[in-house]
Order: C-alpha cells, then structure tokens, then sequence
C-alpha cells in the first residue's frame, strides 16, 4: 500500500513545511506538492524527514528509511520538466507503481498559452496497470465537480481519462475554497486520476489544515506483489555470442517486420513520431529475443568483466572464508586487480584502434597525464609560457596549426643543425671544447 499526501502550497514557505509534517504524522510515504517557495537564496528549503525532489512549480518528498526506491524518469517529463515530475517507485517483492506530479497552468513567464504539462505524450507517460496522475490540474467540468456550471479548459483532461482508461480518485468534494472580491467559492481542481484503483481517497481538515486556499488530500493506492517469475525478468540480450548466421536472421526478421510499416516523411506529426519510437523499440526487442540469449544485466555486467576476474573474484572469497587477513588472502586480492587493471588497458586499447578521422578526439580528454608527471614549461615565439597540461595542449595546436591572416607573412626562426652529417671532427670539437 503507498500512502501519498498531495497539497497546494501556494508558494508559502509556513504552509510547504506544514504539508510535510502532515505527511510525516500521516505515515505518508510520498508527498506531492504544487506551487511550492522558492529557495531563500542561498540557503535551500529541506526537511529532515524527506529527500525532497524540486522543480520550479512541483515538488515530490519521499519518506527516507520507507524502504522505497525511486527512480525519477526525466526523459517522460520533456519540455515540461517545472510542471511535471514522473518517478517510477517499488518495494522489495512489489511491481513498479509510476506516480506523477502535475502542475496543470500557463507559465506567465514565458508568455506561451499553451499549458506546458499538455505538451507531453501522455500515452507515453502512463504506465499501464500501474500509474497515479495527481496535482493541480486547474480545470473544470462536471465528470468530477457536481458544482460545476461552467466547463473550463477540461477537455484536454477528459480526452486523456478516456484515452487511457483512468479513473477519478475524488469523492466530489471540494478542494478549492477561494474568496474573490468579497465572494466566496468551492471548486473541484486538484485531482487524483489513476489506472488502478485508489484504495482510500480523503480530505485531512482541522489539525491538518495548512492556510492554503487548497485542502490538504491523502490518498492510498495499492501495489501489486511481484510474480516470482519476474525475479528472472530479461533486460538484455548477449550480443557478444551471435554468429554471423544469427545476425543475418535478425536483420531478415526486421526487414520483415518494416515491410508492412509506413514510411514516415518530414511532414509527420510529433505523436507520430513517439509512435514510431515505440513501434522501433519493441520490433527490435522482439528481433533480439527471437535471435539472441537472454540475460540479466546486473552490477559486473561490464564491458571488461571476462571469465578470469570472475574465477579471481571466486578465489578471494574462499581466501577470505577459510582465513581473515592472511597472505593468500592478499595475494588473491592483488591478483584480481591486477587483472581487473589489465583488462580494462585492454579494452581500452581496443576501443581507441576503433576510432577514424575526428573520432580521434573523442579519447582526448580522458588521456591526461597522470598526476604527479612533470614537464618543463613550453615557450612560444612570442615569450609567452605554457605550465599546465590544458595551456601546452593550447599552444602546440596553435603553432601546429596557426590561423589564416590572409596575406600576413610570418619571419621563420633560423634553421637548426640537427640535419647536418655528425662527423668524427665534430664529435671530437663538441667533447674537448667545453
């Protein structure tokens, strides 16, 4: 069971800390807020309760010690990412539920009409199974406010709960009590919308009351449990292993899979191009899996990690079983580094044979001398001297490769001698005349 607590803020530093402690009193795992302050200056908002994660216009506070993992999925938020925060939670033994924090309004700052969280693909955002929308949403229409006489900007948001079959966590009461020029009014606008569904939806009053024109809401959600087969779950596939007669399969079967496919032009629409993002990762992922093994990528599944550091790896362990701290077991630790180091050089090594033309540079910048290598200071024709590895790097491509002044001729140095014959003369003249 995930318990949320979702708020309003109103951008008052009393009413954010207020909601926060709510959620710690409340045994919230997760606390959604909207129009949250902003950091005084230097010195950012916290709680000690809380890893708080900030956007401009949203905030989403997880429960540190909950045994929550949260993962954050900025890619789905694009283009609206002070509006919108997707974070992808789990508990051991417990599927993955996708919440997501909206702050449905036009930003004033940019001028644009077009609200930012509508820009998204929300097809794209919502999790099948497993997906709770809530927030501020700003809209009005009878679907979820019986008060509601007017509908505003709703269309949007109706068009997405039919879409993708969600369902409205409120129980019609209002969440928004505001006073206008000596008139007062209640409204339904922030919203729980889920695609599974919410356990307990409710309204926290009196001593939970922050000041905000908006109600203080909890809502719970429940998670189903993981299948033991998912413990085995594949994500990815041993490439390393297809011979060239698998590789020529795959590339027939996708050719195969394209075949009925529409070609997209210049003139297509974004959402058909999400489409076709999608439509090409799950062609490729069944390809994969009809041709290739599957595997499990876990921490050592590293590009240098071969059968040797493995076997190594097993020595240290029985080493450290058998006897603490004695010198076989040092031993066997110093042999797995050693081979750890040596493939890594290797791999290295292979990837940079790989590079051709400009490529060469993308190696540059993790080819610096190692600390502690010393250089003499270059000196350029102008006096000017070069001490840092980043100011010699500079002045050799600038005399190796000087800019074009047009017609400006530049004075050679004099040659030197090292191209002249050594003679046995000069020898002798270069050892007695010191």
């Amino acid at each position: 069971m995930i318990r949320v607590i979702q708020h309003h803020c109103a951008r008052s530093y009393e009413w954010t800390i207020g909601a926060l402690e709510t959620g710690v009193e409340r045994r919230a795992v997760v606390v959604f807020l909207q129009e949250p302050p902003r950091d005084r200056r230097e010195i950012g908002i916290s709680h000690s309760a809380h890893d708080i994660r900030k956007r401009k216009r949203v905030w989403t506070a997880i429960r540190t010690g909950s045994g929550l993992v949260a993962d954050e999925m900025t890619d789905l938020s694009r283009g609206a990412n002070d509006d919108v925060i997707a974070t992808d939670i789990r508990r051991k033994g417990e599927k993955i539920m996708r919440i997501v924090n909206i702050y449905d309004q036009k930003d004033t700052r940019t001028g644009e009409r077009e609200r930012p969280a509508r820009k998204l693909n929300w097809q794209r955002v919502i999790l099948q199974g497993g997906t709770v929308l809530a927030g501020d949403f700003n809209d009005h229409s009878k679907r979820w406010d019986p008060r509601c006489q007017v509908q505003q900007e709703a269309v949007f948001w109706e068009g997405v709960i039919d879409e993708n079959g969600l369902e409205i966590g409120n129980d019609g009461r209002p969440t928004h009590l505001w006073t206008r020029e000596d008139q007062e009014g209640e409204s339904v606008i922030d919203l729980t919308l889920a695609n599974r569904p919410i356990v307990k939806w409710t309204i926290l009053a009196d001593d939970h009351a922050t000041g905000s024109d908006h109600e203080v809401i909890e809502w719970e959600v429940g998670v189903d449990r993981q299948e033991e087969a998912d413990h085995e779950r594949v994500v990815g596939w041993n490439l390393a292993a297809m011979t060239e007669e698998d590789a020529e399969a795959a590339e027939k079967l996708g050719r195969e899979l394209a075949k009925e496919r529409a070609q997209r032009d210049a003139e297509c629409t974004e959402d058909e191009v999400e489409q076709e993002a999608t439509w090409c990762q799950e062609a490729k992922s069944s390809v994969l899996d009809a041709m290739a093994k599957k595997i499990r990528i876990c921490a050592r599944s590293k590009r240098w990690w071969n059968a040797d550091i493995r076997e190594r790896r097993r020595m240290v362990r029985r080493e450290r079983r058998r006897r603490q701290n004695s010198e076989e077991a040092a031993q066997a630790k110093a042999e797995l580094q050693k081979s750890i180091r040596q493939s890594k050089r290797k791999m290295w090594g292979d990837y940079r044979q790989n590079f051709r033309g400009a490529k060469v540079w993308r190696a540059e910048p993790y080819a610096n001398p190692r600390a502690g290598m010393t250089m003499e200071a270059l000196t350029d024709r102008d006096g000017k001297q070069a001490n840092t590895s980043w100011e010699k790097k500079e002045m050799l491509r600038h005399e190796s490769f000087p800019p074009n002044d047009g017609d400006q001729c530049y004075e050679l140095p004099p040659t030197g001698r090292a191209h002249t014959r050594v003679t046995e003369q000069a020898v002798e003249r270069a050892l007695f005349s010191q």
